[in-house]
């Protein structure tokens, strides 16, 4: 038995996804007539009470396209340090915009409205770019899966109306927030002008993000996704499974949350571990005793067909997900109270 916890995105699909896939009514996507694709754009619009929505193959390259829309080479965004954008996405700001970040130092992967507000260039100081973009994340990947206080996030949204700001939300684990949180998606499409919402992580599918957003400026996003290569041809098959997973899938997350916090409570409990970062949604981030050797901690999992991420700087990650069944829950915790 193998438990693997490197990632949500490691699932399989379930039988009646499978069924979902193999069942789509499909066309071909590049002429907008995929009607499943644009069930599922229609479906997630809807869902965020925003204006469209549209299917791209990875949640990097919505959010590339975003920030391309939102942006002119030269200009800058502002995002915390840890932000997906900014680590884990290739240096695409830089590549496919020609864009700076300045990074804030903010609190687990999250900023507030007064950070943002120091750290907007003057517009009329040409030495320095022009800040013409906020990108949020939520939850946090780096952060541990931290989810913002909604009212953070709208103090976000006056910084930017003031300043004439475009709002992005890098949402690839939004899912666990709403879960988590008990909010409701519409209040996001009323304060963010572009989201990225990722369906391959904790709900489950083979692949698949959507941007959705307003239509003054989606727009630009069919020309933007064919620029970085996103064209596609019969995707409903994809798409089918998006729709049964927000369907049947959605709920469950909180059941990935309990079993996070179980490791957390565990993990917090043992000699060999230092310090457990706050665990809010499926994340669990630790660091060891700096005695205890990170790579052979790993290789004794791994020993017993346990797999975790290291995230660098001492980071340990552990992500639950669809796969991760009780009687695996069960097993991982025993190892965990009994490594010597």
């Amino acid at each position: 038995m193998i438990i693997d916890l490197r990632s949500d995105t490691v699932t399989k699909p379930t039988m009646g996804m499978l069924e979902a896939i193999l069942n789509a009514e499909v066309g071909d996507d590049v002429y907008k007539e995929d009607p499943t694709a644009n069930n599922l754009e229609q479906k997630l619009a809807e869902m965020f009470g925003m204006d469209t929505a549209l299917f791209f193959p990875t949640g990097s390259m919505a959010n590339q396209a975003a920030i391309k829309m939102h942006t002119q080479p030269g200009e800058q965004l502002i995002a915390d340090k840890w932000a997906h954008v900014y680590n884990y996405e290739g240096g695409g700001v830089s590549f496919n915009s020609g864009v700076s970040c300045k990074l804030i130092d903010g609190n687990r992967g999250m900023i507030t409205a007064e950070q943002v507000e120091e750290s907007i260039n003057p517009p009329d100081f040409y030495h320095s770019p022009l800040t013409s973009l906020v990108c949020l994340e939520n939850t946090t990947n780096k952060g541990g899966g931290a989810c913002y206080n909604f009212s953070e996030i709208e103090k976000i949204k006056q910084v930017c109306d003031t300043h004439q700001l475009g709002f992005h939300l890098d949402g690839a684990r939004i899912w666990n927030a709403l879960i988590a949180k008990k909010e409701d998606p519409k209040e996001y499409g009323k304060v963010f002008d572009t989201i990225s919402v990722c369906l391959s992580k904790g709900l489950g599918t083979p692949m698949g993000s959507v941007l959705i957003g307003k239509k003054d400026i989606m727009k630009k996003a069919m020309r933007v996704r064919k620029v970085l290569g996103g064209g596609m041809r019969q995707i409903g098959f994809m798409a089918a499974a998006g729709i049964y997973a927000l369907d049947n899938q959605m709920e469950r997350l909180a059941e990935d949350h309990k079993k996070a916090f179980e490791i957390a409570a565990v993990l917090s409990q043992q000699a060999y571990v230092k310090k457990v970062e706050p665990t809010e949604t499926n994340i669990v981030i630790f660091y060891l005793e700096k005695e205890i050797s990170e790579e052979k901690f790993m290789n004794d999992l791994l020993q017993k067909n346990i797999k975790i991420s290291a995230m660098g700087q001492g980071k340990l990650r552990i992500v639950t997900h669809l796969d991760y069944t009780e009687s695996k829950h069960e097993s991982f915790l025993k190892i965990l109270k009994n490594y010597k």
